[in-house]
């Protein structure tokens, strides 16, 4: 491996590093969460059961009241209703007549994280949500999060609210499709005093923890809104943020690691009085170990004919799912932005779909995948390993040109006849380096799709038991800084490679030739050092992937010297071809690269003697 290889391996190492800056809790914190979790439910089941008879009763005289003055009133809770199909289970609270509550049924929890509810996958609870109308009125506003709505009717997968007001009656109708879809339409009957070109919805959830690595999970949360001319934009994935529409909104997504809510009104939400606001939870935060993150938008509506509808989709972020809605939902993945993303999307999620739909096990999908992806690279590996060992070849050489012009000011010198040397000999220091470039897109976009890819959630191979979060062999009990509190054995296989592949190629590295340049030799022998680290809190899949994908580059590495690449014989056609290119100069042209570092030289030269006149 020549030294153009060897910085590309360590930019690669750099940028990976970059993503992998990891803030992971450590078990004695998680442990303390979950009790605390445990406590505040067990609070909260209990206030719902000392409250439940006044909550009746308060409904009750709260109804007959609001048939006889045709007007809502204000209560402090309400009843819940259960609207289910085959995917979703929906709560709806008759306070505002809001959602109040989402759990998927094909779905669960991590083992830790798993409420009741028949283990279904609570994305949120009552308490956790907000849905309400803010409706503008001659003498004010109207908040419907404060009244009590009228459920009149009610099916299994149906419910409509009602409240009469002075100004007319809101009507709000949930409806449950097939899959994951739930209709919302808002309707307002016998208008006499709401003013509907100002009303707005606010839509306001927190997200409740549901996986193992729960910093993945935060990690990747964010508003994601679709905007009718730009398309997607979304808030801050690390840090609290608000924004304003500055376009007409098609949809807004709350988004998580694995699953997502996405609002898509039948008319673009417009963007004047549109704002979007996600709020980090920090520690000492009440809900910090236990949800992910506040979710608000205030998204004003269109009304047509006094009406409003939405769909809401509450679902996992798997591409197939999303990309059938033909709505851009899909662009909400984090498989990376711009030519990563399109691997990702044309070919690395098509080659894993068609692995996994034959029934293969996810494990060996990825072992076939990476067995495809290096295939696909193998001229690029071939280009490499050629160059190292023609770089290898003429290090004699370059030594003995470093030694003749061992001053800065022979610089110019030294590399004119290195560019002579390389053209002659048919080599060049950028054959590794353009290969390395052709690979990097590839290795960067494997990164983004792993953490990324649904296929793994809960999906067990060998000794891991969930391919999306780390594989742990070893729990210390204890928490070790930057490391964590337990030993990731995919990680360690991983790191283990590398250092092997990093000793075979060491020969090739080149010590500096600049006083003060670092060792690259010594940078590529501390890098797998560092993957223990960076990696060992991660997602066992991609860790895994690494490691059969350099497994592989070492066997290719060896099969390549054995049988197809004759280091002798390589030598020997080197040499002739310096012999006839000197024999014949004018055979090959200088390159425009070489004919201006010799005008350079040149110029210096005469620069050199009017200073010396």
């Amino acid at each position: 491996m020549d030294r153009n290889s060897t910085i590309g391996l360590v930019l690669i190492g750099l940028i990976i590093t970059v993503f992998s800056v990891m803030n992971q809790p450590s078990e004695a914190e998680i442990k303390a969460a979950q009790k605390k979790e445990a406590a505040a439910a067990a609070q909260k089941a209990e206030k719902k059961q000392n409250k439940a008879a006044k909550a009746a009763s308060t409904s009750a005289s709260t109804s007959a009241s609001t048939s006889a003055s045709n007007s809502s009133q204000v209560v402090e809770e309400g009843e819940l209703t259960t609207i289910e199909n085959n995917e979703l289970r929906i709560e709806l609270n008759s306070k505002g007549g809001m959602l109040a509550g989402v759990y998927l049924k094909s779905y669960k929890s991590y083992k830790d994280f798993a409420g009741k509810k028949d283990d279904a996958l609570c994305l949120f609870e009552d308490g956790d949500a907000l849905n309400q109308l803010v409706l503008s009125t001659a003498k004010g506003k109207i908040y419907t999060k404060d009244y009590l709505f009228d459920l009149v009717k009610s099916t299994k997968t149906k419910a409509v609210y009602e409240a009469k007001f002075e100004e007319g009656t809101i009507r709000q109708t949930y409806a449950l499709k097939k899959g994951h879809d739930l209709s919302f339409n808002i309707e307002v009957l016998d208008n006499k005093g709401f003013i509907l070109d100002n009303t707005v919805l606010n839509w306001a959830t927190d997200f409740k923890k549901t996986e193992r690595l729960f910093t993945e999970q935060r990690r990747v949360s964010t508003i994601c809104f679709n905007q009718t001319e730009s398309g997607l934009d979304y808030l801050s994935e690390t840090s609290s943020e608000s924004g304003v529409a500055e376009e007409n909104i098609e949809w807004v997504a709350f988004k998580q690691s694995y699953f997502s809510a996405i609002l898509h009104p039948t008319n673009a939400f417009p963007k004047k009085g549109t704002k979007f606001y996600i709020e980090n939870f920090k520690d000492g935060h009440p809900q910090a170990w236990t949800h992910l993150k506040g979710y608000h938008a205030t998204m004003a509506l269109d009304f047509q004919n006094n009406a409003a509808s939405f769909n809401w989709f509450f679902g996992p972020n798997d591409y197939e799912v999303l990309k059938s809605y033909d709505s851009g939902y899909d662009d909400i993945l984090n498989f990376g932005w711009g030519l990563f993303r399109w691997i990702n999307i044309y070919a690395v999620q098509p080659i894993f779909n068609l692995l996994l739909d034959n029934g293969m096990a996810i494990g060996w999908a990825i072992l076939v995948l990476t067995l495809i992806l290096k295939t696909i690279l193998m001229p690029v590996q071939w280009k490499m390993f050629v160059s190292s060992v023609k770089m290898r070849i003429l290090k004699p050489e370059i030594d003995e040109l470093n030694a003749k012009y061992p001053k800065q000011e022979d610089a110019m010198k030294k590399q004119m006849e290195m560019m002579t040397l390389y053209r002659e000999s048919g080599a060049s220091p950028l054959a590794g380096c353009v290969p390395m470039l052709i690979q990097m897109p590839i290795l960067l976009a494997v990164f983004r799709f792993f953490p990324a890819a649904f296929e793994l959630r809960q999906k067990g191979f060998l000794w891991a038991e969930d391919l999306s979060s780390f594989d742990s062999i070893l729990d210390f009990g204890f928490h070790i800084p930057v490391y964590g509190d337990h030993i990731s054995l995919f990680t360690l296989l991983m790191a283990g490679t590398t250092l092997a592949y990093t000793y075979m190629n060491s020969g090739n590295m080149q010590t500096p030739q600049q006083p003060g340049m670092p060792d690259m030799r010594i940078i590529m022998y501390i890098f797998p050092f560092m993957m223990i680290f960076f990696f060992n809190n991660y997602s066992a899949g991609l860790s895994y992937y690494y490691f059969i994908s350099t497994l592989l580059s070492i066997v290719m590495m060896v099969l390549i010297k054995q049988f197809f690449v004759n280091e002798d014989k390589l030598k020997i056609k080197m040499a002739e071809r310096k012999a006839n290119n000197a024999a014949n100069p004018k055979v090959k042209k200088k390159s425009k690269f070489q004919e201006r570092l010799e005008e350079m030289q040149r110029q210096q030269q005469e620069t050199l003697k009017n200073r010396k006149k």
